[in-house]
C-alpha cells in the first residue's frame, strides 16, 4: 500500500474559523500518508509532483469545492494521461455541493479522514462512484455557468458571511427584489449577449440569455437541480441557456428544485461534449465550482473532461442524483 495523500487548504472554512485544524489532520493521519498544506499554487504543483513520485493510492482534499477543482485542476497537469489517485472529499469549505450531490457522507473533515482511513487500512480496495468532469480552459470543475449563476454568487460572497443560511437568504432577497423589481435583481440578472456552438454543430444564436450554465452533476447548491440531464448519456454534459425573464425564471425555481424542466420557451436544455462560447462584449465572467473567475474572451470552450474516482467511504448502495454514475470497487 503506498498510502494516503492529504492536501489541506488552509484557506478553507474550516481553518479559517479554527486555524489549528490542518494541524491537527495531520497529526491524525500521521505516518498512514503523506500531507501538504500549500499557500499557494507553485506549492499546490509541487505536492501533486511529490504524491507522484510516491506513488499514493489515494489523495484527500481537505476544502470544500473550490479547493477540490483547483486541488483536481493541478494534479491533472502534473499526471497527465495517467489516471489520478482515488480522491475523497473531505469537505470543510463553505460550498460542498460536489460532494451533497454525489451524496457522499456529510460531516467534519476530521471524521471523514478517520473513516477513510480506517476503511483504507483495512482494505485499499475503497467503494467509488466514477464521475466525469468538465475541462473549462485547462481547469477540471463539474460545474460552469455564466450570467444570474456568477451574480447571484458575487450577492452571496459580498455578504462577508457565506454559508448554507446566508446562501438562502441571499435568494430570498433576489426573489423578493423580482417582485418589486429593485434593484439587487437587476444587478443580478442583466442579460449575457453570447452565442453557444454546440460539438454536434448546433448553435445558438447571438442574443441575450439570462444566464447559460453546464454541470457534470445536477445539483448547483440550495437542492436546485437545473442539470437534471447530467449523467443520462455516457460522453456527455448538460448545458441549459436560460432566456426566460427575470420573474419567469424566479417562477420556475420550483421546477429547477424538484429537477424537472423549465416550462416551454423559457430555456434550452441539450446534451453534449462540447460548447463553445463565444460573447459579443469580449471578456466573459464565469463562475467554475463556486469560484469566480473571468476569461478574456471573446470565446470560450467548455468540454468534457476525465473521469474522476471518487471514494464514497461506506457501502451504500444508493444512487447518487442524476443518472448513469458508476459505483465500484477502485483498482
Amino acid at each position: 500500500m503506498s498510502g494516503i495523500g492529504l492536501v489541506i487548504n488552509p484557506r478553507a472554512g474550516a481553518n479559517r474559523r479554527d486555524p489549528s485544524t490542518g494541524a491537527r489532520l495531520a497529526r491524525q493521519l500521521g505516518d498512514r500518508g503523506v500531507v501538504a498544506m500549500p499557500h499557494s499554487l507553485e506549492e499546490l504543483a509541487k505536492a501533486a509532483e511529490d504524491f507522484r513520485r510516491q506513488k499514493i493510492d489515494v489523495l484527500g482534499i481537505a476544502g470544500g469545492d473550490g479547493t477540490n477543482y483547483v486541488t483536481l485542476t493541478h494534479f491533472h497537469e502534473v499526471y497527465g494521461s495517467e489516471p489520478l489517485p482515488t480522491v475523497a472529499f473531505l469537505r470543510g469549505g463553505t460550498m460542498n455541493t460536489v460532494a451533497n450531490s454525489l451524496r457522499l457522507p456529510g460531516g467534519q473533515p476530521e471524521g471523514l479522514l478517520d473513516r477513510l482511513v480506517r476503511r483504507y487500512m483495512a482494505t485499499p480496495r475503497l467503494p467509488v462512484v466514477e464521475q466525469r468532469t468538465m475541462n473549462i480552459e485547462g481547469k477540471l470543475g463539474f460545474l460552469w455557468g455564466i450570467g444570474v449563476i456568477p451574480a447571484y454568487l458575487r450577492e452571496y460572497y459580498d455578504t462577508g458571511a457565506p454559508s448554507p443560511w446566508t446562501a438562502a437568504k441571499t435568494l430570498a432577497r433576489g426573489i423578493v427584489s423580482a417582485a418589486m423589481n429593485g434593484a439587487m435583481i437587476r444587478r443580478m440578472t442583466e442579460p449575457v449577449r453570447v452565442e453557444v456552438e454546440l460539438g454536434d454543430g448546433e448553435r445558438w444564436p447571438m442574443q441575450p440569455y439570462l444566464c447559460v450554465g453546464a454541470g457534470t452533476i445536477p445539483d448547483i447548491g440550495l437542492g436546485f437541480q437545473p442539470y437534471y440531464l447530467a449523467g443520462r448519456r455516457p460522453g456527455s454534459f448538460h448545458i441549459q441557456g436560460v432566456t426566460a425573464s427575470p420573474l419567469g425564471f424566479v417562477a420556475d425555481l420550483p421546477r429547477i428544485h424538484r429537477a424537472a424542466p423549465m416550462k416551454e420557451g423559457k430555456a434550452i436544455d441539450r446534451l453534449t461534449h462540447q460548447a463553445v462560447v463565444r460573447s459579443s462584449t469580449g471578456k466573459i465572467a464565469y463562475m467554475i465550482d463556486g469560484d469566480l473567475l473571468e476569461h478574456p474572451g471573446p470565446e470560450m470552450t467548455v468540454r468534457l473532461g476525465p473521469v474522476v474516482r471518487i471514494a464514497t467511504m461506506n457501502l451504500r448502495a444508493s444512487r447518487p442524483r442524476g443518472a448513469g454514475h458508476r459505483r465500484r470497487r477502485a483498482r
